[in-house]
């Protein structure tokens, strides 16, 4: 239930669309689904006041490969719409808070080749 904007960020290095994105209104009432494909981002932002997010994934969860980036990276400008909830910044989880830019990820290894 609830109303999701979802995003998806090609992180394939080798990829012609390499550091874009897209992003989707997804709920329980358009029936919609994003599928996020193996080497990319996946983050979304709750537009209703609750929202339950289901996976289908290709394979286990691992803590340890987890990673995150900075949502508002100007380099991937994103158009989150904040404006539509009357806020200028979401709450986030401690990670996500910390999370590194493009550019930073890139330097660090953690994207994929």
């Amino acid at each position: 239930m609830g109303v999701i904007f979802d995003v998806a960020v090609d992180l394939r290095r080798s990829s012609a669309t390499f550091g874009e994105w897209v992003g989707a209104e997804l709920s329980a009432d358009n029936q919609q689904q994003l599928w996020v494909p193996v080497g990319f981002a996946h983050g979304f932002l709750t537009l209703s006041e609750s929202a339950e997010v289901l996976y289908k994934a290709s394979g286990f969860w691992c803590k340890s490969c987890e990673r995150s980036l900075r949502w508002n990276d100007p380099d991937l400008a994103i158009a989150w719409p904040l404006e539509a909830l009357g806020i200028s910044e979401p709450l986030l989880a401690e990670k996500d808070a910390a999370a590194p830019t493009l550019a930073e990820a890139v330097a660090a290894g953690e994207v994929f080749g």
